[in-house]
């Protein structure tokens, strides 16, 4: 355990609340959790937990979901998760879950039991901010994913309707931030994707 996490385990995960009463927790611990409204990560041995989404952004994971799974699917580029797939930082007792996820096709021979954590980081990370997180806290987590693998975040903001992009190579803050007016583009992680940052905060019902 590390001094940071002896002394502020909270300082490793500020977008989540830490779990009391949990000592050193595994990645593989989350899989046996209660179903009980909580969404629960694990963030270098210290176990952590976040309220459930509202309807705004559950609908925007949503779309954001469907479009990828759209274009990834019949290009067998890959595999799209949900907000229930938990990624296994390699050479960490991490594990967090994107509220949609994207790893390479070519990244499935690396997963040995299909039924455990994903044994690395996403390719593409897509985090939509809850009303009470903090730029600083969604940052921390684009930060963690980015230093574990990961190659491209998006954090979308449905408050403000603007998404912030995080590339690999680029962690002290946002290499683009996309308003209504812009295009999201899966760069060289899914190359050809591209979506309209309006169409991510339109209401589908509308």
């Amino acid at each position: 355990m590390s001094i940071v996490q002896q002394q502020r385990p909270d300082l490793l995960a500020p977008w989540a609340e830490v779990v009391p009463g949990y000592g050193p927790a595994t990645v593989d611990l989350r899989l046996a959790l209660p179903d009980d409204g909580y969404r629960y990560e694990v963030v270098e041995g210290v176990l952590v937990r976040m309220a459930g989404r509202g309807d705004e952004a559950t609908t925007i994971a949503g779309v954001l979901q469907g479009e990828l799974y759209a274009f990834v699917r019949p290009r067998r580029l890959g595999i799209v998760t949900t907000s229930d797939g938990v990624y296994k930082f390699p050479g960490a007792e991490t594990g967090l879950i994107p509220d949609v996820g994207f790893y390479r096709a070519e990244r499935r021979a690396l997963i040995a039991d299909r039924r455990r954590p994903i044994p690395f980081a996403p390719d593409l990370a897509i985090e939509v901010a809850s009303p009470e997180q903090r730029p600083d806290e969604l940052a921390a987590k684009a930060r963690l994913y980015l230093s574990g693998g990961t190659r491209l975040v998006w954090v979308v903001w449905p408050s403000s309707g603007h998404i912030d992009v995080w590339r690999a190579g680029n962690e002290g803050a946002p290499a683009a931030i996309l308003g209504t007016g812009d295009t999201l583009d899966g760069e060289d992680v899914i190359p050809g994707f591209s979506y309209p940052v309006a169409a991510v905060f339109a209401d589908p019902l509308a």
